[in-house]
């Protein structure tokens, strides 16, 4: 009987022996990540704010990880290649997904895609947000968003919004506008932001929202005129420049931000050393300067913090989705 009870200890304290590795195997990993290099996904085309945003990251983080952090650029079908991509690749934490704020919030209520974003995709922290501003044609009559507001109620249909696709920032942007304001704006799709903004300087086009990175160089050529910001506040390179929000329509607040996510099931202890490296690359004064420069808000924050955003933004754009019926082609 005692030796009966003996080989039962035994087994008992040998299986629970042999689990411990499989127990700190995750923290392990994490400890010895990363083991090679890193591929960074970016959606979108080089020279856009996404692009811009990613190599910034990229830098830093190669130096913070001892590997090399690789913008690969996978671009179409509005983010859903890039993607599907991450959704597949391995939960090892050596495949990240610079995700916009489209791609975690709007595309999957406009179209169908071939991953579910709460299950195939692991948030690891929300790192910047980007101006939304307003702006016209130097030769235009339209000074203030009040103008603009006037104008198109004066002639309507006969004031133009340029964009840069269904489920865009840029279209909600617009449609929200004119919703708020109770006008009509011809929206012109464009494929990307720079042929909107040839023919915005051009004066074939009268207004556009986006993102302010991309318009700086022509608004400091002389190519555009800005008008006021769609985001929350207004950014140090155009302090003066009014805050739409802050001037007469408090509602109308674009929150376009970029996060950094991975494939789903990366483990706990990987997801934290993720959001522990990406907020230390926030804090980086080189990194800080050149977001400065270039029209980006620094977030950072918490896993936690980034998953109330997704929540909070998917069901502020559901409910301007489902109003205006916006499905992509």
């Amino acid at each position: 009987m005692r030796n009966r009870l003996t080989r039962r200890i035994m087994c008992v304290t040998m299986a629970a022996a042999a689990c411990l590795p499989l127990a700190a195997a995750p923290a392990a990993a994490a400890d010895e990540f990363p083991q090679r290099e890193i591929r960074f996904l970016n959606a979108f085309s080089p020279g856009g704010t996404s692009d811009l945003l990613g190599r910034i990251l990229a830098e830093q983080l190669s130096k913070q990880l001892g590997q090399r952090v690789v913008v690969e650029n996978r671009t179409g079908a509005a983010g859903v290649i890039a993607t599907q991509e991450t959704a597949r690749s391995a939960p090892d934490g050596h495949t990240i997904l610079l995700a916009s704020m489209g791609i975690m919030t709007i595309t999957p209520q406009i179209q169908q895609v071939p991953y579910d974003v709460d299950k195939d995709l692991t948030p690891l922290a929300n790192v910047a947000s980007v101006y939304n501003i307003l702006v016209a044609s130097p030769q235009s009559e339209i000074r203030t968003w009040q103008d603009l507001v006037r104008l198109a109620k004066e002639r309507p249909d006969r004031y133009s919004c340029a964009t840069v696709g269904p489920g865009s920032s840029q279209q909600l942007s617009c449609t929200w506008f004119s919703s708020l304001t109770g006008i009509r704006l011809q929206q012109v799709p464009y494929r990307g932001g720079a042929p909107a903004i040839v023919d915005i300087a051009a004066g074939r086009v009268d207004v556009m929202f986006g993102n302010m990175p991309e318009f700086m160089g022509q608004i400091r050529g002389g190519g555009l005129r800005p008008i006021a910001y769609g985001a929350a506040e207004a950014s140090p390179l155009m302090p003066n420049l009014p805050v739409i929000s802050k001037t007469g329509l408090p509602e109308f607040v674009v929150p376009n931000w970029f996060g950094v996510v991975g494939p789903g099931g990366m483990s706990p202890a990987l997801v934290a050393r993720w959001n522990a490296e990406l907020n230390r690359a926030l804090e980086a004064p080189e990194v800080q300067r050149r977001f400065v420069e270039n029209g980006l808000q620094r977030l950072g924050g918490s896993q936690q913090d980034f998953l109330r955003q997704i929540a909070a933004d998917r069901a502020k754009w559901g409910r301007l989705i489902r109003a205006h019926n916006i499905r992509a082609e």
